[in-house]
C-alpha cells in the first residue's frame, strides 16, 4: 500500500501547486480535485492539463483518483443542500446528461494522467423523487459512464456516504451485482463505514476485490461518530486494525487522506497525517 493525499485540502492553492505541497510532505501519491478551484471540467482547459502533468512531472509523484463526487463549480453561489448536484440521480434528464458528462471529462483526465480510477457519489433523492426511481437513474448513469471509462481502462469507484441514495457496504454491493459490469467497484470511505455504524474490519473483509480506492480521516467518536474528517490520531479510528485489513485481503494500492476540513492549513494537515500513518505502509 501507498499513501496519497487529495488535492481538496488546498484550495486556496493552485493544483500545481497542491502537488508540489503534497509531494514535499513524502507522498506516493496525490488524488486530484475534480471540481472548483481545481478541474472544474467545463473550465479545465488544455493549457490547465498541460501545467498539471508538469508538476506530476517535476515533483515524481503518481495520481491516486480522480474526485468526481462533487461539482460546486457549477454554481456561482452553491447553497449547502447542492453539494452533490446535479448528481447522476437527479430527476432532471438534462441535468443528470450534465453529471454523466462531467464524469466522462473526469475519466478522461485519469486518463491523461494515468490514475487507476475515478470516483463519485450517488447523490440522494431530492424531493418528489422516489428512492426506486432514482436508482434506476443511477443504473442508467453507470451504464453510460462505464461504457466510456472501461475502453480507457479506468475504473469506476462509487463512494458511499451515509444520508445518500447508496450510503454503507452492502447498498454498493448490491449495486456491483446489479450494474454487472467489471469497471464498477468502491472508492472506501473508511471514516465513512465509521459514521454509518460499520466495523471496519468487516467493512473491509465485505469490499475486497472490489476496492477501486481508499479514502481515510479520522471520525470523533468511532463507530457511530460525527461526520468530521480529522487527521488521523485527532478522533478514534483504529488504524492500525483498518490497514491490518487491507492488507490481510491483499489490497496493494493507494490509501488516501481527505482532508478537504483543513483548507487554512494544508500543509499541518498534510504532514501530521503521514507522520501518523507512514508506519503503516
Amino acid at each position: 500500500m501507498k499513501l496519497a493525499f487529495s488535492t481538496n485540502a488546498y484550495t486556496n492553492y493552485t493544483l500545481p501547486e497542491a502537488v508540489r505541497r503534497i509531494a514535499d510532505h513524502g507522498y506516493a501519491g496525490v488524488e486530484l480535485l475534480g471540481d472548483a478551484p481545481h478541474a472544474y471540467f467545463p473550465e479545465f482547459g488544455a493549457d490547465d492539463e498541460a501545467a498539471l502533468v508538469d508538476a506530476l512531472e517535476g515533483a515524481d509523484i503518481a495520481v491516486s483518483n480522480v474526485n468526481a463526487n462533487t461539482a460546486m463549480g457549477y454554481y456561482a453561489d452553491a447553497p449547502e443542500t447542492a453539494f452533490f448536484e446535479p448528481s447522476v440521480i437527479n430527476p432532471d434528464p438534462d441535468l443528470r446528461a450534465w453529471r454523466v458528462d462531467y464524469t466522462k471529462r473526469a475519466v478522461d483526465l485519469a486518463e491523461a494522467t494515468g490514475a487507476p480510477a475515478v470516483c463519485l457519489a450517488s447523490g440522494a433523492p431530492l424531493p418528489g423523487t422516489l428512492p426506486d426511481e432514482a436508482y434506476e437513474h443511477l443504473l442508467s448513469s453507470l451504464d453510460d459512464i462505464l461504457d466510456y471509462a472501461e475502453p480507457r481502462g479506468v475504473d469506476v469507484g462509487i463512494e458511499f456516504e451515509p444520508e445518500l441514495l447508496v450510503e454503507c457496504t452492502d447498498e454498493a454491493l448490491d449495486l456491483i451485482d446489479d450494474v454487472g459490469r467489471n469497471g464498477l467497484g468502491i472508492n472506501l470511505d473508511l471514516g465513512h463505514s465509521a459514521v454509518y455504524g460499520e466495523q471496519l474490519r468487516e467493512t473491509v473483509e465485505k469490499a475486497a476485490g472490489h476496492i477501486t480506492g481508499v479514502h481515510l480521516e479520522d471520525i470523533a467518536g468511532g463507530v457511530r461518530g460525527k461526520h468530521y474528517h480529522l487527521v488521523p490520531g485527532d478522533g478514534d479510528l483504529d488504524f492500525a486494525e483498518a490497514f491490518a485489513a487491507l492488507d490481510d485481503v491483499g489490497y496493494d494500492g493507494f490509501v488516501t487522506l481527505e482532508l478537504y476540513t483543513y483548507p487554512d492549513r494544508p500543509d499541518e494537515a498534510a504532514r501530521r497525517a503521514f507522520e501518523a500513518l507512514e508506519r503503516y505502509v
